[in-house]
């Protein structure tokens, strides 16, 4: 096997994927938009694509670093969510070693996933930061646009800029999506889902994000911005009540299953306990608790049927803030049958007979969201973590 960091480092970079770029000083922050990494999500790309070319008829002045990166560009070809397997639930770490190690299983998808390993690894190893990771996506069905986090302190204070609903925790659903990987270094990275996929809004809605998000991370200054005004109350006027929320349930699909969607349901619509959703194969699905139906799912592809989301109140957020600034999280390893991973100071390893007598909020509070079983023990994995060197 050839040295994996030179040909990494050697790999070739296709021309379109790097929708537009501008480079300042190393010691600048630096904002990554993704965009389009589930091929039929063009909202993004079409936003990114007028915010680039307003930057350069307006010669706006740019005191930091940015890139747009084209995401599934095969499967936006085609029109279709992708091609082989979902490009935003491969970014897994046995995948990241696969790639370093020139021993990926290449599909339609992995080809993509290379291309943008090198390009964010290469922006990490350049710039100094602080990194901005914007990843930009839309829904199948009707929506207020809403921002998604791994509940990290520094994603929820930067979610804070924005006037609409924050949903935490995602992580603990979703299996190897690109926002987690990146978190892993200490990164902020934001997901943010501006509308249904064919609406026009969400365009504009994207276009607002990402001019928010270059003011806020000092890229540009808002004086600078012609109408800036505008894309601030843009999502200011379209969105609900700002609020935080985190993942109470998830309906997986399983393989050969026909699931139907109950039409007619918006996102973050209030439903109640045994209420009728969807179906499985003819049977009726209800729902498990009362909360709020998010991300339904109406279109073809897909492994999440919806979500259940519940309200975060104002004091959990603050005793958590309070919580993990204290470091009061280092008391959960005097419980008996909870222990520090040995290889990483951001896992704890739980006995399975200890975690039933401890709620899953109590882990939440301390900032530890994503849980994994494994070799017979439960993993509870810390969000909040220093910045590190990009693998």
């Amino acid at each position: 096997m050839n040295n994996s960091k030179n040909n990494i480092a050697n790999y070739h970079i296709s021309s379109n994927r790097v929708l537009g770029d501008i480079k300042g000083s190393k010691q600048t922050p630096t904002v990554v938009i993704l965009a389009g990494i589930h091929g039929n999500e063009q909202a993004g790309v079409k936003a990114s694509k007028k915010v680039l070319q307003k930057i350069k008829e307006d010669n706006i002045q740019f005191k930091g670093n940015f890139y747009v990166i084209f995401g599934n560009i095969n499967a936006s070809k085609k029109g279709i969510r992708f091609e082989d397997v979902d490009l935003n639930r491969i970014w897994r770490k046995e995948n990241i070693e696969a790639i370093n190690n020139l021993s990926v299983e290449e599909n339609a998808e992995t080809k993509e996933q290379i291309e943008i390993y090198k390009l964010i690894k290469d922006i990490i190893d350049r710039d100094i930061g602080p990194f901005y990771f914007i990843d930009l996506h839309t829904t199948s069905s009707a929506t207020v646009p809403f921002i998604t986090i791994s509940d990290s302190l520094n994603n929820r204070k930067f979610s804070s800029n924005f006037p609409v609903p924050v949903v935490l925790g995602i992580e603990e659903y979703l299996d190897g999506p690109l926002l987690t990987f990146i978190n892993e270094f200490g990164h902020i990275a934001l997901g943010f889902e501006g509308g249904e996929h064919h609406d026009e809004k969400s365009v504009t809605n994207c276009e607002a994000f990402i001019w928010k998000a270059l003011v806020h991370s000092k890229c540009v200054a808002k004086k600078d911005i012609t109408n800036y005004n505008d894309y601030k109350n843009e999502l200011s006027n379209l969105c609900c009540k700002y609020d935080f929320f985190e993942i109470k349930y998830r309906y997986g699909i399983k393989k050969d299953e026909d699931f139907k969607m109950k039409s007619g349901f918006i996102n973050f619509e209030s439903i109640k306990k045994n209420q009728d959703l969807a179906q499985s194969n003819g049977e009726l699905i209800k729902a498990t608790e009362d909360g709020r139906i998010f991300m339904p799912l109406y279109q073809n592809l897909g492994e999440d049927g919806f979500f259940i989301l519940s309200k975060i109140s104002k004091f959990w957020l603050s005793t958590s803030l309070f919580a993990r600034k204290l470091k009061i999280n280092h008391f959960l390893r005097l419980i008996p049958g909870v222990n520090k991973a040995p290889e990483n100071n951001y896992t704890l390893i739980v006995d399975p007979k200890i975690a039933k007598y401890l709620a899953k909020d109590i882990f939440h509070l301390f900032g530890y969201r994503q849980q994994i079983y494994k070799d017979d023990k439960l993993h509870f994995i810390k969000r909040d973590r220093k910045k590190t060197a990009f693998k």
